[in-house]
C-alpha cells in the first residue's frame, strides 16, 4: 500500500526532528564559554538543565492537546468512545523513572559521541524483554531471545569502538503528563543539585552535580548555546508528535525503522561536522544492533513468509500435491 502525502510528511518530520534533538544537545556540549564571576572558559556540560529543557519541550505538547480537545468538543464524533476518568498521579511513578533515565541519558551524551550515544540507546530492548518476563509473566519467542543476545553483542562492539576512538580523558497524553511531572520535579531538584558535590564526575568549575547559574552565565556569553538549547526543546516536541502519529497512521515497525535511519543520519552528520572520527567497528556494531532490533520486533517473519512462498516445491512436496489433486478428481471423470 502506497503512503499518503501526510504519512510521508510524518515520517520525514520524525526523522528530521529526532536527528536535530540529539545533534543540538551535542552541539551545546561542544561550546566553550566563560562562567559566572570571571571563571575561565570551559565546556557547556549541564546535563540536568538540558533534561529540564527536554521535559519543557514535551510539556509544550499540552497546547496541541488542548487545541485538539477543543476541536473534538466542537465536532463530536459518535464513533469515538468517551474518555475514561483517571487519576493523573498514576503517571507519577513512570514520570520519575523517565526523569531519571533522561538525566542519565544527557550525562552519557556528554561522555560519548552523538552516534555512539544513539546506538547505545538500543539497550532498552534488553531490559524491556527481561522485565516483561520477570514482572508481566510473558514468554519470549526464540527470535526475541536471539534479538536480545544480538543487541548485547552489538552494544559491546559499539562501546569498544567508542573506547578505541577516544584520544583524550575529558571525562574520568501520557507523554504530556510525564513531561509535566518531569519538568516540575527536575526543576525543583536543580536547587539541591547546586550544593551536592560530585568531584571529578562533575563538568562544572564548582564541582557540584549541577550549576544552573553557571549554565545561564555561559548562555549569556555565548548566544549560540541558547540556539542549541532552543533546537533541543522544540525538536523533542515535534518528534514526540511525529512518533505517536507514525505509530498510529503506519505501524510501530515503521517507527522502529525510522529510528534506525535516525542513527545513520546522526552518524553521517557527526562525521561531516568533524565531531568524531570514523571507526569501522561502529559499522559492525550498528548492523548487529539493527539485526537484534529486527529479530526482537519480528521483522524477520514477513521475510521468511515471502521466501517460503517464492521457493519452488521439493520433490516430496510435489508428489504430495499431485496425490491431493488426484484425490480431488471426481470418480466419474472420463479423463
Amino acid at each position: 500500500m502506497a503512503w499518503t502525502k501526510y504519512q510521508l510528511f510524518l515520517a520525514g518530520l520524525m526523522l528530521v526532528t529526532g536527528s536535530i534533538n540529539t545533534l543540538s544537545a551535542k552541539w551545546a556540549d561542544n561550546f566553550v564559554a566563560p562562567g559566572c564571576g570571571g571563571i575561565k572558559e570551559h565546556s557547556f556540560q549541564h546535563p540536568f538543565l538540558q533534561a529540564v529543557g527536554m521535559f519543557l519541550g514535551e510539556l509544550s505538547c499540552l497546547a496541541a492537546f488542548f487545541l485538539l480537545r477543543c476541536r473534538a468538543a466542537r465536532h463530536p464524533d459518535a464513533s469515538m468512545d468517551p474518555q475514561q476518568p483517571f487519576n493523573p498521579l498514576l503517571f507519577l511513578p513512570p514520570a520519575l523513572c523517565d526523569m531519571t533515565g533522561t538525566s542519565i541519558m544527557y550525562v552519557a551524551l556528554n561522555m560519548t559521541s552523538a552516534s555512539s550515544f544513539q546506538m547505545l540507546r538500543g539497550a532498552v530492548i534488553i531490559f524491556t524483554g527481561l522485565f516483561s518476563v520477570a514482572f508481566l509473566g510473558r514468554r519470549l519467542a526464540l527470535s526475541q531471545w536471539l534479538g536480545i543476545l544480538a543487541t548485547i553483542v552489538g552494544l559491546v562492539v559499539v562501546g569498544l569502538a567508542d573506547l578505541l576512538s577516544k584520544h583524550d580523558d575529558q571525562h574520568k497524553l501520557s507523554e504530556v503528563i510525564t513531561g509535566l511531572f518531569g519538568f516540575v520535579i527536575l526543576s525543583l531538584l536543580l536547587v539541591p543539585m547546586y550544593y551536592i558535590p560530585a568531584g571529578s564526575f562533575s563538568g562544572n568549575p564548582r564541582g557540584t552535580l549541577e550549576d544552573t547559574l553557571d549554565a545561564f552565565c555561559q548562555v549569556g556569553r555565548q548566544p549560540l548555546i541558547a540556539l542549541a538549547l532552543l533546537g533541543n526543546i522544540s525538536s523533542i516536541a515535534f518528534f514526540n508528535f511525529a512518533g505517536i502519529s507514525v505509530t498510529k497512521e503506519l505501524s510501530a515497525t515503521t517507527r522502529m525503522v525510522l529510528d534506525s535511519l535516525r542513527t545513520i543520519v546522526i552518524w553521517a552528520l557527526s562525521l561531516a561536522l568533524g565531531w568524531e572520527a570514523f571507526h569501522p567497528l561502529q559499522i559492525l556494531g550498528f548492523f548487529i544492533l539493527l539485526m537484534g532490533t529486527a529479530l526482537y520486533n519480528g521483522l524477520h517473519r514477513p521475510l521468511l513468509t515471502r521466501l517460503a512462498r517464492g521457493r519452488p516445491p521439493s520433490a516430496e512436496e510435489g508428489e504430495h500435491e499431485r496425490l491431493l489433486a488426484g484425490a480431488r478428481t471426481p470418480i466419474n471423470d472420463a479423463s
